[in-house]
């Protein structure tokens, strides 16, 4: 009995020892956090359709008739785009980069299209960085916006929004008029 006692006091102090000697150390520092930075960016996503050198096409489309004239309907469409960016909205501008992306009308009444683009800039002061654009975007109206909800480069854990301006429209080409207000550290 008298050595159980004395095994139970050898392992009383053991454990006390290793819970002593390995207690968790840690400095503490102060928080700095980064200066919050916003960015406004303007510029024109140009869009060629259906012609030579197209900039956006189709890529899968559900067969589903029209009831006015036996066509397809937009709903279920899925486009890939990838529409270069300019500074101006002349079809000869300066290009600073390029939108790359997928488009999918997912509006069974309406033009709304979901969309998923990475502007690249590939000049000037923003070259080798991007901002990302995940959003619902409804086409048929003139000016609207969508969510910026990231980047990479210069624009690393971006947020923020896009207000559109349809600039001009035909059957072949659509030039979008861009006003970003990118909010990043």
């Amino acid at each position: 009995m008298r050595g159980t006692y004395m095994l139970i006091w050898i392992l009383i102090i053991c454990l006390s020892q290793v819970a002593v000697q390995s207690q968790y150390y840690s400095k503490s520092l102060p928080y700095h956090p980064k200066p919050v930075k916003v960015t406004n960016l303007h510029f024109f996503l140009h869009e060629t359709l259906g012609s030579e050198n197209p900039t956006a096409v189709v890529i899968a489309q559900a067969n589903i008739p029209s009831n006015d004239n036996n066509s397809s309907v937009l709903f279920a469409t899925l486009y890939a785009f990838d529409d270069p960016l300019k500074i101006a909205p002349e079809h000869d501008s300066e290009v600073i980069g390029n939108a790359q992306g997928l488009a999918v009308y997912a509006g069974t009444n309406t033009t709304d299209a979901v969309m998923y683009a990475d502007f690249g800039f590939t000049t000037g002061k923003f070259k080798g960085s991007s901002i990302s654009i995940f959003s619902r975007n409804p086409t048929a109206e003139i000016e609207r916006e969508v969510a910026v909800i990231g980047g990479r480069g210069q624009f690393k854990m971006a947020t923020g929004f896009a207000l559109l301006k349809a600039y001009f429209i035909n059957a072949t080409n659509v030039v979008i008029e861009y006003n970003v207000t990118v909010i990043h550290y």
